[in-house]
């Protein structure tokens, strides 16, 4: 995907988070889902297909 398919995600952080910048933010997008560092939203962006993004999901909890 490229950076500017990502430009009208919809991202958003954990309400575990609580108020500062340091987590990571996700945004679903077509194909996947995108996270990116929430200190440097300018910083790129990587897209977890559905599946890597369950399995990533499967290993935290």
């Amino acid at each position: 995907m490229r950076e500017n398919e990502l430009a009208g995600a919809r991202w958003r952080k954990s309400s575990h988070s609580g108020g500062g910048n340091d987590c990571v933010e996700v945004a679903f997008v077509p194909g996947g889902t995108a996270v990116r560092d929430s200190k440097d939203p300018e910083g790129g962006a990587f897209v977890l297909p559905a599946s890597g993004w369950q399995s990533l999901l499967d290993s935290l909890g």
